[in-house]
């Protein structure tokens, strides 16, 4: 395998643990100068493997064998709605405040809190997703607790009675929290039957529960239900909300972020 191969290689594997990374962070990584990524993303953009949507990389395989239309992927999932959810976890990390214990759900905008976590501020973070893993990993000043189990590649988690176990024994100021769904009447819902335990162990181990979604999940519901919407004190989501949304959080007494 030549160089350029065993690079490209490289490109991959690091995007398929990260989803997304920046052009200059790649660089770094991969020890070459940001030429040299530039490069390499053109020969993996015109092959339909990643794309670049304002120099962040984001792994999105088109081949069906790969990512398949039927059953949600964590990887595919993470450019819909690209700037929203980053704008949402950047906010969500500023509500972060030190000493804070948090636990992260899984999820493509629970992801984008990481990295904008103030790295000065010393917290307690606990997760059972890898690709959060690997971010939390990077701050020094984190003290990182994982629930552990068997690992579902689609979402990148990590699902057991032992995590719940360990979930339901920790207590947390702030569960940054995930939904595929929010209705009005039948609550919070998600894809997978797995994630089930561990949401409403995450709910119940902890003070303040905010949600993070984009606007488009609002209205929608999916099969697995893990709690209600009274269940959530604070909402962070993007600007595209209805008044409707709006006027029906003010009267459940949730407080809700809204992000430009």
């Amino acid at each position: 395998m030549s160089k350029k191969e065993e690079r490209l290689t490289a490109f991959i594997d690091t995007l398929k643990i990260k989803n997304y990374i920046s052009i200059r962070d790649l660089a770094n990584i991969l020890n070459v100068s940001e030429m040299t990524i530039r490069r390499d993303l053109k020969i993996l953009e015109s092959q339909n493997i990643v794309k670049n949507i304002d120099g962040v990389i984001i792994y999105d395989p088109i081949d069906s064998s790969l990512n398949e239309e039927a059953q949600y992927d964590l990887n595919s999932e993470l450019d819909k709605q690209f700037k929203q959810k980053s704008n949402i976890g950047k906010y969500a990390a500023s509500l972060i405040e030190d000493g804070d214990i948090i636990m992260i759900d899984t999820g493509t905008t629970t992801q984008h809190i990481i990295s904008n976590i103030n790295p000065s501020i010393n917290i307690t973070a606990l997760s059972y997703n890898i690709n959060i893993l690997t971010e939390l990993r990077k701050n020094p000043n984190i003290k990182i607790l994982f629930a552990g189990g068997y690992y579902y590649p689609n979402t990148q988690m990590f699902a057991s009675v032992q995590g719940v176990k360990f979930i339901e024994g920790i207590r947390a100021t702030k569960a940054f929290l995930s939904a595929a769904g929010v209705h009005e009447e039948l609550g919070l819902t998600c894809r997978n039957s797995y994630e089930v335990a561990t949401k409403k162990a995450v709910i119940n181990s902890s003070i303040k529960r905010i949600l993070l979604i984009d606007s488009t999940k609002l209205g929608v519901i999916r099969s697995e239900y893990f709690c209600d919407l009274d269940d959530i004190d604070e909402i962070v989501t993007d600007s595209k909300i209805s008044e409707k949304w709006k006027n029906l959080l003010k009267e459940k007494q949730i407080k809700l972020h809204i992000c430009n």
